[in-house]
This record gives C-alpha cells, structure tokens and sequence, in this order.
C-alpha cells in the first residue's frame, strides 16, 4: 500500500513539474503585447528597409499628449477608414467654407452618416473652438506655435505662410498613417455628393486626385498632374515609406507645394517603396479646372483653379445650389 502512495506521489510531483515547465516556455516564446501605437505586423510591415524600422521606431515612440489616438478610435469605420479635412479660423467662420463644406454630408446621398467618421484638424485656436459649436469631432494641431495664429488669416496660395501650412497637413497625414489608420483626406473647399470610397481603386495604396483626367486613360498613369484637395492612403510599410520620403523632399524642393513636389518624387518614391499609386478619375472627382457636371457620377465637386476665398464661396454654393435642383427634379438638362 505504501509503495502504491509513492508511486502516486511521484507522479503527480512529475505532473506537477512538467505544468510549470510547459507555462514557463510558453511566457518565454510568446510575443509581449506593448502599448504605444500599432504592431509592425498589423500595419503590413515587411522586414528589410531601414525605412520600415524607423517607422516602426518612430510610432513606438511617439506620446499622443493631444489625444489624437483616443480621437481616431472613436471616429474610425469598422475597417479602420477616416475621413480628415484641415481647416483655419478663416475657412471655419460662420457662412465660410467649412458651413457649405458640412452642409454637403447633410444633403447628400447616403453622405450623412459618414459625418460620425470625420475628424476636422483645426489649425489655430479660434478655427478649433469654432469647430466645437458644429461637430463633434474636432482637433487642434499642437505643433504650429503659438496657438496657430499665423495659420488664421486667409492665406494667398504660394506665400510662405500658406506652403508651411500644406507641409504641416501633409506631416500631420503621415501620422495618422503611423496610428495604423487608413484615411480619406478633403479638403475643405470640396463638397460631397456620394460616398466616395466606393470610387477608389481596389489595388491603390495611395489615390490622388487631379484636375485633368482624359476619358480612356488608366488611372495608374503618373504623367497627370496631382492635387492633393483629396487624397486616399492606407497604412503598410510601401504606402509609409512614400510619405516619409516625400516629406523629407521638401529640402531638396524648398518653396514648393507638396503637391508640386508629389508631382517630383512620384515615380521615383512608387518604384522605391514598391506603393501602388493611383489617379481618381475627374468624372467622378470633380472640380472647376475641369467641370464634368454630371450629377449622376459625380461624388465629390473641388473648388480648384479659383482663387481668393470669396469666389470659392459663390462658385461652389452655386454648384450645391444645382446638386439640390438635381436631387428634387428640377435641374435643367
């Protein structure tokens, strides 16, 4: 009986010891969860480029002290999409841009909805605490010193100020690239019809628009001429590595737009990071350099090749007043 109870002793002890060997190897083998921002391999990472290290580096980094993650988990699409618009005191005032801009989303087709997935990036003070009043999702840029003052004002294309401000938005892109989000950027003096996500290419890691598209052209042919008023990114390591190295070639194209130098380093950046970069079509992505104005296609209308604030405003306030006539049958033909 007694040899019985040693035997059953000595087993259970070797149960016991293989139990404890077992959870210590899988401690041991098993990936630690960190916080800080996405894994490498949730973004689509692939080992072997510098570039995706220091990308990987740079998002482990980072403190979100101005709550940009928690803002973006509570405005992404179940796929992790967003829509992004960037704005100042002078497009935000009452009766400016960013009223027609959202009164769009409330006319559309199917366009309202997607109001609950848009973060508004205010670029000074004013332009944020007026965001407050008329959406819910809105962000203050941290990084423009001095509360974004010098942004405020209405600002001539090309002037300093002006190009500093499109640099900011395009860094401001790559980070919430970083975050892991896929994002729809517009601009402001855009207004929206339909939902233009059903209008990107499937392949594209990065779509863009432009002011020119000729019927029968591929949508991969990089001889057009970009504009950045929308612009479609998803995050993995090809589309991440392009943004970096674009905003890095401000210093080689100092005192250019970053559409301009887009227009630069596109082919070389594409073939580098191995990014499928792709053009949206003018039918369906419009704008005044090129009016198509059928309202039947159309899912978003630019106010691109005007100048000056107050003629954007009339122009685009009457191509929303024919997308009304239109949706109520009373648009001429």
């Amino acid at each position: 009986m007694l040899s019985v109870m040693f035997t059953i002793s000595n087993l259970l002890r070797f149960i016991l010891a293989a139990a404890i060997a077992a959870a210590c190897a899988v401690m041991l083998l098993s990936p630690s969860s960190c916080p800080g921002g996405p894994d490498q391999k949730e973004l689509g990472f692939r080992n072997g480029t510098q570039a995706d290290r220091n990308i990987g580096m740079a998002t482990a980094a980072r403190k979100d002290d101005d709550g940009l993650a928690e803002l973006l988990r509570s405005a992404a699409m179940e796929n992790n999409v967003i829509i992004l618009t960037f704005t100042n005191e002078a497009w935000t005032a009452p009766g400016s841009l960013l009223d027609l801009f959202l009164e769009s989303f409330r006319i559309g087709v199917n366009t309202q909805p997607l109001l609950k997935h848009l973060v508004i990036v205010a670029a000074d003070v004013k332009a944020f605490e007026r965001c407050q009043r008329v959406h819910p999702l809105c962000h203050l840029l941290l990084d423009t010193g001095g509360g974004g003052a010098k942004f405020a004002a209405d600002k001539a294309y090309m002037s300093p100020d002006y190009l500093e401000m499109m640099w900011v938005r395009n860094k401001f892109q790559t980070r919430v690239l970083e975050l892991g989000y896929t994002f729809v950027f517009t601009d402001v003096d855009m207004v929206w019809f339909r939902n233009p996500l059903l209008r990107i290419p499937v392949g594209a890691d990065i779509a863009i628009s432009c002011d020119r598209y000729k019927n029968g052209e591929e949508p991969y042919d990089l001889r057009k001429e970009a504009n950045g008023g929308f612009l479609y990114a998803r995050p993995n390591n090809r589309t991440l590595g392009f943004f970096v190295d674009w905003y890095e070639a401000r210093t080689r194209y100092t005192g250019l737009h970053d559409q301009h130098v887009f227009e630069k380093v596109k082919d070389e950046l594409s073939r580098r990071h191995g990014a499928a970069v792709q053009f949206v079509d003018t039918a369906y992505f419009g704008g005044f350099c090129e009016p198509k104005m059928d309202f039947r296609k159309l899912c978003t209308f630019h106010g691109n090749c005007l100048k000056g604030l107050g003629t954007k405003m009339g122009r685009l306030r009457d191509v929303l007043g024919e997308w009304k006539q239109f949706r109520n049958g009373t648009h001429p033909k």
